[in-house]
């Protein structure tokens, strides 16, 4: 008690006293009680808000009768000024013997407790600090708690704001998205749409914005925007990417940050699709009629860079030919390198891979598809949490999107996200 330097774990007790005596008082008192306090003294409330500005001081022992505020006066100050700290100091009052009722009006002024100096005991000193500081951590908490609340509100906003409604026009065209946020809480820049254009024109794309946090997410959001805007103005599909790409320019926050693509342009007759890479994994196909369907992994022939680095080279379209419905599947790093628990490491190609990879990821729609399509996406990503064993370290996109290539049969429109009520039942 009363060092420089406050011990780990010690709370730092101010006193604001300019009374020699009555501050050698409250020393001995402290000294005697069963609570041990890093004692600090200013003679003035001037005093006081200039240790408050530096150091972290957990408690206010203040007398009411100062040189440069009186009475409560001195309490509305220091409250003032300790307000605009994130967790402001317990304050405990002290009044003299004839002045027991201001004690009284300090406390329904906003003051922890008060204190008779000629009637305190080391034990009474002792439970009033105790008092104090236990009631300000429950404030702290319940302040943290409520913080944490409002957090993961906007969170949740904004993953259900990266859940855009595809439009699609084409009742035979499947499109189902789904979203994993990261167990650290922190937002990624996975993003993703789909848009039908007037001629029939389906497009998609999958993003990923390298980092994490809401600068990130929000760059995602703004490249989503900027893509629909583009794929709505019936840009043309070859300057979609190199028009994106200086808009990541303008918008990211360092040189630092690139984004991968994938971009999938169906043509009106549905019988090729081309495929953009810019940096992105490549997407998984899934091909036949109910009952023998089958996923493949595309084998990348033009895979260009990722939007943002500082090197030539566009982007050129790779085309998959189809016959009869299909459905191409994008996403995100995240899902790939999921790592897997040992337990489940036996379901995957390769024995003791530590993680998913594509080849895992595309065992997981082969399990997926075994029963139906309809859902696939939504299996998938439980199947995936699974075999993690629990939330994923880093976010996750999935988007499948496909022609039912049958005038009898409509195309599912579904999104999934982690967190919702859905999903928890």
């Amino acid at each position: 008690m009363g060092s420089s330097q406050a011990d780990v774990g010690t709370p730092v007790v101010l006193l604001v006293e300019d009374d020699d005596g009555d501050a050698l008082l409250v020393t001995e008192l402290l000294a005697d009680a069963e609570i041990t306090v890093d004692l600090r003294r200013a003679r003035s409330v001037e005093e006081a808000e200039a240790v408050l500005a530096h150091e972290d001081v957990e408690c206010l022992l203040l007398d009411l009768g100062l040189p440069d505020a009186a009475g409560l006066d001195a309490l509305e100050r220091l409250r003032t000024f300790a307000a605009e700290r994130s967790d402001p100091p317990a304050l405990v009052v002290l009044t003299g013997n004839a002045d027991a009722g201001q004690g009284v009006r300090a406390v329904a002024a906003g003051a922890d407790d008060y204190l008779v100096k000629g009637e305190t005991d080391p034990t009474l000193l002792a439970r009033s600090l105790r008092y104090a500081l236990q009631r300000r951590h429950a404030v702290t908490q319940r302040r943290a708690l409520f913080r944490s609340e409002v957090r993961a509100a906007e969170t949740a906003r904004l993953e259900r704001a990266l859940l855009p409604t595809p439009l699609v026009a084409d009742k035979h065209v499947s499109v189902m998205v789904g979203y994993l946020p990261g167990r650290d809480g922190l937002l990624g820049g996975d993003f993703f749409d789909t848009v039908e254009r007037a001629d029939g024109t389906v497009l998609s794309v999958i993003g990923d914005v390298a980092g994490h946090g809401p600068d990130e997410a929000a760059l995602g959001a703004t490249l989503r925007t900027a893509w629909r805007t583009l794929v709505l103005t019936d840009t043309p599909s070859t300057m979609i990417l190199p028009l994106l790409e200086r808009v990541l320019l303008a918008e990211r926050a360092t040189p630092e940050v690139f984004v991968t693509i994938c971009q999938l342009v169906v043509e009106p007759g549905r019988r090729a699709v081309d495929v953009y890479l810019a940096g992105h994994p490549a997407p998984l196909l899934i091909t036949g009629p109910v009952g023998g369907v089958r996923c493949t992994e595309l084998v990348p022939s033009a895979r260009g860079r990722a939007l943002g680095i500082p090197v030539d080279g566009g982007w050129r379209a790779q085309r998959l030919e189809v016959d009869g419905p299909f459905s191409v599947v994008l996403y995100t790093d995240g899902l790939v390198e999921a790592e897997v628990t040992p337990e489940a490491a036996s379901v995957l190609p390769r024995q003791g891979a530590p993680r998913l990879g594509v080849a895992g990821l595309r065992r997981v729609f082969d399990e997926a598809l075994a029963s139906e399509f309809s859902g696939v996406v939504s299996r998938v990503l439980r199947r995936v949490r699974e075999l993690h064993g629990g939330p994923l370290a880093d976010d996750a996109a999935l988007l499948s999107v496909g022609w039912t290539a049958d005038a009898e049969i409509i195309g599912e429109r579904s999104s999934t996200l982690a967190d919702s009520a859905e999903w928890t039942r």
